[in-house]
């Protein structure tokens, strides 16, 4: 998953998944059977993940300040060097062909499921009162989404920290 990441599926050569790896090529194809099969194994093993990080830190109430800490481990990433990468989904978003179905599909379920737990957190702070009345979980969730890919977008092409931060800020605007 790390050389996909960091060098793009186009990029990266066998000799690279082998090196990551430490398997020979014959290993490699026994164990995953291709290149883009192991592009979509290590799709679903960052969804779990990332998803699995998300849901954690909107676990804890209240959700301004949950979302402010998950916000603020973005930017620390970014600004420290690792995050600089971007988010591997929007990542394989930009790069995969819109004909690869499956893996387009991949990417899509995998920003529904994010946005699933940003709406199921937002539902649950709304019941809480932590929110207005009015608010729309279901919006917000969706430009949660995308506002967290665009932070990381720009993140690496511009790891400036008080940008980013002044962007969190802006985002976090949208639970008032």
């Amino acid at each position: 998953m790390g050389v996909f990441w960091t060098r793009g599926y186009e990029a990266t050569s066998l000799d690279d998944l082998c090196a990551a790896t430490r398997l020979s090529r014959s290993s490699l194809y026994a164990a995953f059977g291709d290149k883009r099969n192991l592009l979509l194994k290590s799709l679903d093993n960052y969804l779990e993940r990332g998803t699995a990080r998300i849901a954690d830190s909107l676990s804890r109430p209240p959700v301004r300040k949950a979302l402010a800490g998950l916000l603020n481990e973005f930017i620390d990433a970014i600004v420290a060097g690792p995050g600089r990468r971007g988010c591997f989904i929007g990542n394989c978003a930009a790069e995969l062909s819109r004909n690869d179905r499956e893996a387009m599909a991949r990417v899509s379920g995998a920003l529904a499921r994010n946005t699933a737990v940003f709406r199921d957190a937002l539902l649950a702070a709304k019941a809480r009162g932590e929110l207005s009345p009015k608010s729309d979980p279901e919006a917000l969730s969706h430009f949660l989404t995308a506002s967290i890919q665009g932070l990381r977008l720009i993140g690496k092409a511009n790891p400036d920290r008080a940008m980013l931060q002044d962007i969190a800020k802006t985002m976090l605007r949208c639970l008032d």
